[in-house]
């Protein structure tokens, strides 16, 4: 009996890797990676190593440039063009979908519920259920105004007009337009009101000192400029105030005078907080309340889409429960009319509770969702997804993440694995590198040090391998022996904010206090919503650095100013000359170094100029020099070597020292003081943020989680710059999740049990070696057996 031949493999089942030859982009070397498909590959190295640059920014980034380049040009010409990454080879790619850490957009009408769909179902089942019935979703939408209209219209060729009336209901509250919430300036901070406008009265930034702002008012003949402003009559003070745009003259230039509140509303209070230089900001917070709109009570609703109910809820009281609460509520309603809707919004709202997002409610505004937070609720678009043999791309995943939900999101990276999909992550966390099918390990080092593959293949082969990752990766950090004591207390008493219940607590001054708990117990809101504002404190909080490719460590530090300043006064000409973004500018590329070409719906190429080389200055710039070298030549040293240069002799300057000594003390010794913002990595970004805050003047740090981005070697790092802090009479409180930080503190502040409403409450206070000896919390648990105890 003869035997039948074993079949050859199908040529289809042959594409089980995806292969990337020379990449180049950003610090990668020549990087070489074969990544199994259908596995889960986590990629591990120090912080600026390279790996956001091979999985995103060279993989991700042109597995989406070739599905944009599969629409025709007509399409293309509206979606963003993207650029070839610097890559030799990239193979057997699949369709990329990247689950990234930028957080939400702050825009004031998205929320929880708009970014998920979930509000978008919800308004579907109150039109459909509700009773009064008051109108189509719409009406239950507050981002939809209400509309209506009357006139007359002529239709084609008809000699008669038509009479016509349009009606539209939504459902946006018209005093608040959606938002939930009014603002009102405060005009004892416009101006002082005990001057005239001539004696300077006006205390907005940009109207004071004579220019032309204040010119305005003072010669609009509105009003005398040499009356003192509480002696305005009635009419006065409006036309000051509310006047509408009128067209003058004012010393022979034609100008449009408006009253001050208009002006202010549209030139700083229309921009992103975010955006505005720091002098505005501050001017903003100071004289900006804002209150819950009193005809919505912040619920962002119209009158008729608070009266329709089901079950007595309505629209509005079900965004404001719990998610975890609000699917329970779901499960009860029976209506087969309606069957799928409510099994979709089921299992939308089952994803919040499996994820760990059950303690959110859909009318949490967007912009407040941490960082790890904003990441896992893009994943709840995916985690019913029916889409096979793709390839999702996460940015550390475990970010603000307890280590009791780490195995949570271990559990749904696996089930996506199973489902037949590539899982590429990039991540430090020990307990996600444990799951990994494969492991890519970058660097030796960061920046310029980094770049190379140092390791890839199984978890256990990286512990034997020796390199940076594989000799931490066991790492346990032991208690301390000695804590040290509080020289004081910051006292908290009946905090409230979010979910916390009724909190009391004695935060100790002079010490390492770490605040912990699971997440959405409470952590934030104690840190920065309940601590009073007159304690003098600096908060270092996970919102991200913006930044154009124009800004670098140096601008972003204010490091540029005394360096400008030392120039100018060198070479007897002034510091505007040593700007790449002033006067300094190389005139062909206007301080970019490169020159961009648009070329319409394909990717822009960028060639750099051929005038300044990349120096980015003009050439009659460079020929002043100091301390034997140009400006440019000092943007291009790196922080270590630069606080050498302005420590001592002829090119001494103490201000940039300061600034430098802060910036090698967080571990970016080896970033070049001009390096573009937009090539940093998150946790190098973090770390420059927390250098930039070291020079504020106050007594008490308040950190949210800082271990962010950083690898298992750089917290050790960390922990250093935290005790030096400490040790030079500084407090320092921590929201933190890291072990290795928790077994470092001489205080720590357990938050729980739960989340949401099952959190809010202190369930330990005491030291850390209390917390392991007592094992009554989850965190206690967990660092129990971290420690080994």
């Amino acid at each position: 009996m003869s035997k039948v031949p074993a079949p050859s493999q199908h040529a289809a089942d042959s594409h089980d890797l995806i292969r990337v030859h020379g990449a180049r982009e950003n610090n990668l070397k020549d990087v070489s990676v074969e990544l199994p498909k259908r596995r889960l590959t986590v990629f591990t190295g120090v912080s600026g190593s390279g790996k956001s640059s091979l999985v995103f920014d060279t993989i991700a980034a042109e597995s989406q440039r070739l599905i944009n380049e599969t629409y025709s040009a007509f399409v293309q010409g509206f979606m963003p063009t993207l650029a070839r990454p610097e890559v030799d080879v990239l193979d057997g790619l699949t369709t990329a979908i990247s689950v990234d850490q930028q957080r939400m957009g702050a825009d004031p009408r998205s929320t929880v519920g708009t970014a998920t769909d979930a509000n978008a179902m919800l308004r579907i089942l109150f039109s459909r259920l509700g009773k009064p019935h008051v109108g189509p979703p719409g009406a239950f939408a507050f981002n939809v105004p209400s509309v209506s209209a009357a006139g007359a219209i002529k239709v084609g060729g008809a000699k008669k007009a038509q009479k016509v009336t349009f009606n539209k209901v939504g459902g946006m509250c018209p005093h608040c337009e959606g938002r939930g919430a009014v603002s009102d300036l405060d005009l004892t901070q416009l101006y002082d009101d005990t001057k005239s406008i001539n004696d300077g009265a006006f205390t907005v930034p940009g109207y004071t000192g004579g220019g032309w702002n204040s010119r305005l008012y003072a010669e609009s003949g509105f009003f005398d400029p040499d009356k003192p402003i509480r002696k305005f009559t009635k009419k006065e003070l409006h036309d000051l105030l509310h006047h509408e745009p009128v067209r003058m003259k004012i010393a022979g230039i034609n100008m449009t005078y408006e009253g001050l509140i208009p002006r202010i509303q549209k030139s700083m209070l229309a921009k992103d907080k975010e955006a505005m230089q720091p002098h505005i900001r501050a001017f903003v917070e100071r004289a900006v309340t804002f209150t819950t709109c009193p005809d919505c009570d912040g619920t962002r609703l119209a009158e008729h889409a608070r009266q329709a109910r089901i079950k007595k809820l309505n629209i509005a009281d079900a965004c404001a429960m719990q998610i975890s609460d609000l699917a329970d509520w779901v499960r009860g309603l029976e209506e087969p009319s309606v069957a799928p809707l409510l099994t979709a919004l089921q299992q939308t709202l089952d994803s919040f509770t499996e994820i760990g997002l059950g303690y959110l409610s859909l009318d949490r505004p967007a912009g407040t969702l941490s960082g790890g937070e904003a990441q896992r609720v893009k994943m709840i678009r995916h985690l019913g997804s029916s889409l096979t043999d793709v390839t999702y791309v996460f940015d550390e995943p475990t970010i603000g993440l307890h280590p009791h939900d780490i195995q949570r999101m271990n559990e749904l990276l696996l089930r996506l694995r199973d489902k037949g999909n590539t899982v590429l992550v990039v991540e430090h966390k020990p307990e996600v590198i444990a799951i990994a099918d494969h492991v890519v390990d970058l660097g030796p080092g960061a920046g310029t040090g980094g770049g190379t593959v140092c390791y890839e293949g199984t978890v256990e082969g990286l512990r034997d391998s020796g390199t940076i990752t594989g000799r931490h990766l066991g790492d346990r950090a032991s208690l301390k022996d000695t804590v040290r004591k509080a020289t004081g207390t910051l006292e908290i008493r009946g905090a409230r904010t979010h979910n916390l219940q009724d909190v009391d607590v004695d935060l100790p001054l002079g010490v390492l206090c770490v605040v912990t708990g699971v997440a959405g117990s409470g952590k934030s809101s104690l840190v920065h919503g309940s601590i009073p504002a007159d304690a003098g404190v600096v908060a270092v909080d996970q919102s991200p650095i913006r930044g154009s490719r124009r800004s670098n460590p140096a601008t972003y530090t204010g490091l540029l100013d005394p360096i400008r300043s030392a120039f100018a006064k060198a070479n007897g000409v002034k510091p505007a000359l040593f700007s790449a973004n002033s006067e300094g500018a190389c005139p062909t590329c206007n301080g970019a170094g490169v020159v961009y070409t648009d070329l319409g719906m394909m990717a822009g190429v960028s060639s750099t100029c051929e005038d300044c080389e990349g120096k980015r200055f003009d050439a009659s710039v460079l020929e002043y020099r100091f301390g034997g070298r140009d400006i440019s030549e000092v943007l291009a040293m790196p922080v270590a070597e630069a606080e050498e240069f302005f420590a001592a002799g002829e090119a001494r300057t103490p201000a940039a020292h300061r600034i430098l000594t802060r910036l090698a003390d967080v571990g970016l010794g080896y970033l070049t003081l001009g390096q573009p913002l937009t090539t940093l990595s998150g946790g190098e970004r973090q770390r420059l943020k927390l250098a930039t805050h070291m020079g504020d003047k106050g007594g008490v740090y308040v950190l949210d989680e800082p271990t962010a981005g950083l690898h298992l070697a750089d917290v050790e790092q960390l922990l250093g710059l935290l005790d030096r802090l400490v040790d030079a009479g500084k407090s320092v409180v921590v929201v933190e999740h890291h072990q290795a930080v928790m077994a470092h503190a001489d205080w720590i502040v357990d938050l729980g049990p739960g989340a949401g409403h099952d959190g809010g409450r202190i369930v330990f206070e005491g030291t850390p070696a209390d917390l392991v000896a007592a094992r009554t919390t989850l965190t206690g648990q967990h660092l129990a057996a971290y420690v080994g105890k």
